[in-house]
C-alpha cells in the first residue's frame, strides 16, 4: 500500500495505463478529457494542476466515467459534446459523433462558395444528425439559407441546439423528413450536402464495439452494398438542385466507387470528382446538376 496522495497527474497517468490495458488507442487523451469534464474546466488547466490533489468527489465522478468508458462507451457521449471545425457541438447517441473525416466535406463546399464568388447560396443539408454541416456552412456563409433534414426528430432537437448555440438558427430550417421529404421543388438549391449511411453490412460486423454498440446504426449502416440510402438520394437531388448546382456526398473507401458509379444511372448528374482526406482515403463524391 502506499500513502501517496491521488493528485491530478497521478490520476492520469494510472488512469492512461488502464485504459491502455482496456483497449483505448487514446488512453491518454481519453482520460484528460474525462477528468477536466469531472473537474468542470477546460483540459489545458489540468496542465497547471498535476500537483493538486483530487478530492473524494472529483475521484468518485471521475471513477464513474472512466468504468464506463473501459465498458466501451465513447467519451463524446460521456462528456456530451465534441469538436468539429474547431467548434463544440453537443453530441446525445440519438446522434454519430462527428469525425475529423467530415471536415473534408466542410472545406470543399466552402471552396465551392469561393468558386461560386458568392456567399448567398442555398443550401440543402441531408440527414443533418447533430448539424455540424449546417451549423458549420451557416457560420462560414452568412449570407446563405441552409435547409437541414433529419428523419429522426431526437436528430433534429439536438441539432437546433447546436444551431443556437452557434447563433445560426435564424438561417437554419429544420424539417424532420426522410430525405427531402416534402420540401417544395422550388426554388432550387444551390449546394446539397451530405453524410449518408454508407457502412456495408460486412463492415457492420467489423466496426470498433464503441461504434456498433452505441453509434445509431440507422446513421451507419448503408446496406449489403452501403449505397441504399445514396441510391435514393442522387435522383432526388438532381431533381431539387438547379442547373450548375453541386451535390456533396461523404463516403467510406469501400462505396466511393460505387456511389461515383451510380451518377450514370441518375439523369442529369455527373460526377465530377471524388476529393480523398487527409489520410489519402476517398472521402467526398461530387456531383454536377447538368445544364438543361
Amino acid at each position: 500500500m502506499t500513502d501517496e496522495p491521488w493528485t491530478i497527474g497521478r490520476l492520469l497517468n494510472w488512469t492512461t495505463e488502464f485504459l491502455t490495458e482496456k483497449g483505448s488507442a487514446s488512453a491518454r487523451l481519453d482520460a484528460e478529457v474525462l477528468l477536466a469534464h469531472a473537474r468542470g474546466c477546460q483540459r489545458i488547466e489540468l496542465y497547471t494542476a498535476f500537483e493538486e490533489t483530487a478530492g473524494d468527489d472529483l475521484r468518485a465522478s471521475f471513477r464513474e466515467l472512466v468504468q464506463q468508458r473501459a465498458a466501451g462507451k465513447p467519451v463524446a457521449y460521456l462528456v456530451g459534446h465534441r469538436e468539429f471545425f474547431s467548434l463544440s457541438f453537443r453530441v446525445t447517441p440519438d446522434v454519430l459523433i462527428p469525425r475529423p473525416e467530415t471536415e473534408q466535406l466542410v472545406v470543399r463546399a466552402l471552396d465551392i462558395a469561393k468558386e461560386a464568388g458568392s456567399t448567398s447560396l442555398r443550401i440543402a443539408d441531408i440527414g443533418t444528425g447533430s448539424g455540424v454541416l449546417a451549423v458549420c456552412l451557416a457560420k462560414h456563409l452568412p449570407e446563405a439559407a441552409v435547409t437541414a433534414t433529419d428523419i429522426s426528430p431526437a436528430a433534429i432537437e439536438v441539432a437546433r441546439r447546436n444551431a443556437a448555440d452557434h447563433g445560426v438558427d435564424d438561417r437554419i430550417e429544420f424539417v424532420e423528413a426522410d430525405l427531402f421529404g416534402q420540401l417544395p421543388a422550388e426554388p432550387a438549391f444551390d449546394l446539397i450536402v451530405s453524410n449518408p449511411p454508407y457502412i456495408t453490412t460486412a463492415e457492420m460486423a467489423e466496426l470498433d464495439p464503441g461504434v456498433r454498440d452505441y453509434e445509431p446504426h440507422a446513421a451507419l449502416h448503408g446496406g449489403g452494398q452501403g449505397t441504399d440510402v445514396i441510391e435514393r438520394l442522387l435522383p432526388a437531388a438532381a431533381e431539387r438542385l438547379r442547373p450548375g448546382g453541386r451535390l456533396l456526398i461523404e463516403v467510406s473507401p469501400a462505396t466511393a466507387g460505387p456511389a461515383a458509379s451510380l451518377a450514370e444511372q441518375t439523369p442529369g448528374l455527373t460526377h465530377v470528382e471524388t476529393h480523398a482526406d487527409l489520410a489519402g482515403h476517398p472521402r467526398v463524391v461530387e456531383y454536377l446538376r447538368e445544364e438543361g
